[in-house]
């Protein structure tokens, strides 16, 4: 993706979100990694409801900041998971109601903050540990993250995510749309799991090895 079309593309995605509940006031963040591996990320502090294409950070390979409004005080967290996995061109953090609320309720396990109560849950998210809590922008997190990152790999189960104690989701994938589409399936399902009191079975091993063998789903 190159700049101008990564720049409208945050602010898409960012309006988005916001019109629809899933990021508010000035909480949350979105980057791009661009074609020539620099990358573009929110300012610190703005509204993904109203960015401003020509406003947004635009970093270099170093972490040094080329143009745009100060960066997000997470673009260490934003770097780190670009050099963990270079399949990924798009990080997107929120604070979103039900994960943040999950966060401090109790998560299903340190593994899986939520079990896998619905095909699409498996399918299109997939494993999201725990991250515990640190205090925003704390360097510690990404090497925590790519910890997590580099872990999942090895076992042959890649994850597309991380829920931040009491900080909310970090999401990842191969593009704007793609990111915005697991953070979604993540806040649904955090949202469905609390209105179930935390009681919903999980699908169970043979309903997720048919997930596997149809749809190729990690879990």
């Amino acid at each position: 993706m190159n700049e101008s079309q990564a720049r409208a593309e945050i602010c898409r995605i960012g309006t988005s979100l916001y019109m629809r509940g899933y990021v508010h006031a000035s909480a949350g963040n979105i980057s791009v990694r661009l074609d020539d591996g620099n990358i573009l990320i929110t300012p610190t502090d703005a509204c993904l409801g109203n960015l401003v294409p020509q406003e947004l950070a635009l970093i270099n390979s170093g972490g040094e900041q080329i143009n745009g409004s100060p960066a997000s005080k997470t673009v260490l967290l934003h770097r780190g998971i670009y050099s963990a996995n270079n399949q990924v061109s798009c990080v997107i953090h929120t604070h979103a109601s039900h994960l943040v609320s999950l966060s401090i309720r109790g998560i299903w396990n340190e593994a899986d903050i939520l079990p896998p109560i619905t095909p699409y849950y498996v399918m299109k998210v997939g494993h999201i540990p725990f991250i515990s809590y640190r205090r925003p922008g704390d360097p510690e997190v990404a090497t925590m993250v790519i910890e997590c990152i580099n872990k999942a790999i090895k076992t042959g189960k890649p994850i597309r995510g991380v829920l931040l104690d009491r900080l909310g989701p970090v999401v990842w994938h191969q593009s704007p749309s793609m990111a915005s589409a697991v953070l979604e399936e993540l806040e649904e399902t955090a949202k469905l799991w609390l209105m179930s009191n935390c009681q919903a079975a999980p699908l169970n091993d043979e309903q997720i090895e048919v997930l596997r063998s149809t749809f190729g789903a990690i879990w």
